[in-house]
């Protein structure tokens, strides 16, 4: 059996490239399932960016991807930390220009990002009996625009990052400022909502 070949044609000047357009979120409540917030790696890309780029390209990266966070990567797909826009432009890179003598274009990711020991992340198993409640608590109670969701390691595999919660995210599909919302207030109201 023979297949006819596709017709081509040249391009016209000014063409353009499809950007991808994630689809509108979807409106939640408190009650809603924690998933229904998260940006799942499993589906979405993880934007990422080496410890010795400088701030301006990580700025750049964000831009680029449409995100204010980034993963910082060494040794894909090993994760080192975490950089979001904050960190780039907050009071720790002023801070190590004063005390080193630095300029902004020296200082690199790594000078500024959140080590991966210390970023608070939940157990992806635990989020299947939790609350968008739930995670504007643990946000809430940790002072962080973002929460890692953790899937544990397994048998030759180790653990591994498998979502994103976003403040901004999160107050885009409930419609108000997290600020605004009350949920639960204490470490031990905050573990048993996760728990379920």
């Amino acid at each position: 059996m023979s297949h006819p070949a596709l017709s081509t044609y040249r391009f016209a000047e000014g063409t353009c490239i499809a950007q991808a357009t994630p689809p509108e979120a979807a409106r939640v409540s408190l009650d809603s399932p924690a998933t229904a917030v998260m940006t799942d790696l499993v589906n979405v890309r993880a934007a990422c960016i080496g410890p010795q780029a400088s701030l301006d390209a990580a700025e750049q990266r964000m831009r680029e991807s449409g995100v204010r966070m980034l993963f910082v990567i060494s040794d894909m797909p090993c994760v080192d930390g975490i950089v979001t826009l904050s960190d780039l432009q907050g009071s720790k890179p002023i801070r190590l220009i004063q005390a080193q003598g630095l300029t902004r274009a020296e200082l690199t990711v790594k000078q500024v990002m959140q080590a991966l020991g210390d970023i608070d992340a939940v157990d992806f198993e635990a989020l299947g009996r939790a609350t968008v409640g739930s995670v504007v608590a643990a946000l809430q109670h940790y002072g962080h625009a973002y929460l890692l969701a953790v899937e544990a390691a397994t048998r030759g595999a180790p653990p591994r990052i498998r979502g994103i919660f976003s403040a901004a995210q999160v107050e885009r599909q409930l419609g108000a400022p997290l600020n605004s919302v009350e949920v639960a207030a204490t470490f031990a109201e905050i573990a048993t909502a996760l728990r379920g």
